[in-house]
């Protein structure tokens, strides 16, 4: 299994600053905000774990109840991106539960149950594609020649680009497997989802053309101002012959699910903006009883998002 604070390569920083880069080129992101999922909003919640979920791991947030911060953003590193744009999928989602004694823990997911690439140099070569395949590139240009040769991220842009009704309507993936370790030593592999209480709901073209700009976020806020809204944190558990090292894999969905509890939703974080300058949510940031796999994302993933804060908290 990887190790949460193994130091990268030179060549694989070298690699994670890459990606850095071609990500502020492709959306061209002010300084001060994230290359991608630049918009969003930071919530407070409470997390309350399932009678079941100590029985999947010993981990201090799945044996009673503890505070948790909500980050739900839309795609690209385009702060004022319109919600209805179809490039502001997939939303994401972002969990920090703050443990007894001062520990956090970090899920990181994103509403496309699958991810574009297996590696750090396969996402760095997609987005390299993108950001040269534009409107008078012939063709086959070099992101159609991509898509040709990857299901993976044909599958990824092949889905749904239609907004949710509210975040509060949206089913969230995060697509690595951890290990889940017991009070008795008994380990699985599982990856997280979330699902919305209220159901999943997404609108029509139709619909989607008649809202405004900010109108996810504006209805966030109305909802939140009236009561909380809850979503359920599943783990997908692994069946025999699934890849748990291949984020870019989606197992079936006739996988056994747990429920691991619930997350309500409670209000907007009142300095929300200056937090999120500040914040990283970190997907190796683990906890006893939650361990990695050797899916290479990860510790990739976390090296991006620790260069995207420097760049933005210089």
């Amino acid at each position: 299994m990887a190790s949460p604070s193994a130091a990268p390569s030179p060549e694989k920083q070298k690699v994670y600053e890459a990606v850095v880069d071609v990500l502020f080129k492709a959306f061209h992101t002010p300084v001060g905000f994230r290359p991608v999922h630049a918009k969003g909003i930071i919530c407070e919640g409470l997390f309350t774990p399932s009678a079941g979920a100590a029985s999947l791991s010993r981990a201090a947030h799945f044996q009673s109840a503890v505070p948790v911060y909500v980050r739900l953003s839309d795609f690209t590193g385009i702060p004022n991106i319109p919600d209805t744009d179809p490039n502001a999928n997939p939303r994401g989602l972002a969990l920090k539960f703050r443990l007894p004694g001062g520990a956090e823990t970090d899920i990181v997911a994103h509403s496309v149950n699958g991810f574009p690439a297996a590696t750090a140099e396969e996402l760095l070569e997609f987005l390299q594609a993108v950001v040269t395949s534009g409107p008078d590139t012939p063709h086959p240009t070099p992101v159609e020649n991509f898509l040709g040769t990857h299901p993976a991220a044909l599958a990824f842009v092949s889905a749904t680009k239609l907004p949710p009704v509210s975040f509060s309507t949206e089913a969230f993936y995060a697509v690595n497997a951890f290990r889940f370790v017991n009070k008795n030593g008994i380990a699985v592999y599982a990856r997280y989802q979330v699902q919305p209480v209220d159901g999943e709901k997404h609108l029509t073209e139709a619909e989607t053309a008649q809202q405004t700009p900010d109108f996810l976020f504006d209805e966030l806020r109305q909802r939140l101002a009236n009561k909380p809204f809850e979503l359920k944190l599943l783990a997908q558990l692994a069946g025999e012959g699934d890849d748990v090292n291949n984020g870019s894999v989606t197992w079936p969905d006739n996988r056994p699910r747990v429920e691991l509890g619930t997350i309500k939703v409670l209000k907007p974080l009142e300095d929300s903006d200056a937090a999120q300058r500040r914040m990283i949510f970190d997907p190796v940031r683990v906890t006893d009883g939650i361990e990695l796999s050797d899916d290479p994302l990860p510790p990739a993933r976390s090296a991006v998002y620790s260069i995207s804060y420097a760049r933005r908290n210089p």
